[in-house]
């Protein structure tokens, strides 16, 4: 720290830091405009059909830049810190761009997005009618919810966790050269962020993928345990909350603030906006995680 004071001043510096932060927010900002203007009014409850592949890839990756810049911050900042340091010190020739490291970030959750695509996809493919919403949908959306309140306790998540928080031991560890280094840690630490919030991005498609409220929920979720100085506290504030989303779900849906219940008025407007008419819905018998039905 001393060699940065007497080589940067720390007036530079911080306005250094303050535009870096500056630009990830404002992206976070922009990517939530996106978001909301792709989205609003699509959403048509747990198991919502998430549309085409190429909607699907593109909504998700503005999805992520609004959902996960705001919690990569510090790890972005120490990794603009000690390129500074370093180049300051004579180890570098040339600072690589941060944009480098977000895009190795994105680069892996649109691998985890392309999965969890596959997967819903597929499990609606096999019309299993015991998973149409006025069958047992809100039990297998209410799972899914408890299974993420569950993971919130075991030791990979634990594990994934530390490792999202503890930035400047990751990039210590994970350092690179270059751009494609940056790239490299970018998305090792993006498989880190995964294993982390998976659970939560699982619950996402329980409360209805398209659900820009949802989006937030989960978002501030993701930034509460990543951000919050006591961990233990932001893991059970979570655990919480995905409990009592869970048995709200599985017990009552129509009283759980902000959901969308499959066949209800709402949920029809929103299908037709996605060009599905209710009755083209119906005879499809949706499957998935609780795919919205016509038949109540």
């Amino acid at each position: 720290m001393a060699s940065i004071a007497q080589t940067r001043p720390p007036r530079a510096t911080a306005r250094a830091h303050l535009g870096l932060l500056a630009l990830l927010l404002g992206g976070a900002g922009l990517a939530w405009l996106l978001t909301r203007e792709r989205m609003l009014g699509m959403d048509a409850g747990p198991g919502t059909d998430p549309g085409s592949l190429g909607f699907y890839v593109a909504s998700w990756i503005v999805m992520m830049a609004a959902m996960m810049f705001p919690s990569i911050t510090p790890m972005v900042l120490t990794f603009a810190f000690i390129q500074r340091r370093r180049r300051e010190r004579g180890a570098l020739q040339g600072v690589v761009s941060h944009w480098s490291f977000i895009a190795g970030y994105l680069v892996t959750w649109t691998a985890f997005g392309l999965a969890a695509y596959g997967l819903f996809v597929g499990v609606r493919s096999l019309s299993i009618d015991a998973f149409a919403w006025d069958r047992g949908g809100p039990y297998l959306a209410g799972a899914v919810l408890l299974a993420a309140a569950a993971y919130q306790f075991t030791p990979a998540k634990d594990a994934c966790l530390r490792r999202c928080r503890g930035t400047l031991d990751f990039l210590m560890t994970q350092w690179r050269e270059g751009p494609l280094g940056a790239l490299r840690m970018g998305i090792v630490h993006g498989g880190w962020c995964v294993g982390c919030c998976w659970g939560l991005m699982a619950a996402l498609f329980a409360l209805g993928v398209m659900s820009v409220t949802w989006m937030v929920v989960v978002a501030a979720m993701v930034a509460l345990e990543k951000l919050l100085p006591r961990k233990r506290l932001a893991n059970h504030l979570v655990a919480a909350t995905l409990l009592g989303l869970g048995l709200g779900v599985t017990l009552a849906p129509s009283r759980v603030p902000g959901l969308t219940v499959p066949g209800s008025q709402s949920a029809a407007a929103a299908m037709q906006r996605m060009a599905m008419p209710p009755a083209h819905h119906a005879r499809q018998r949706p499957q998935g995680v609780a795919m919205p039905s016509a038949h109540r």
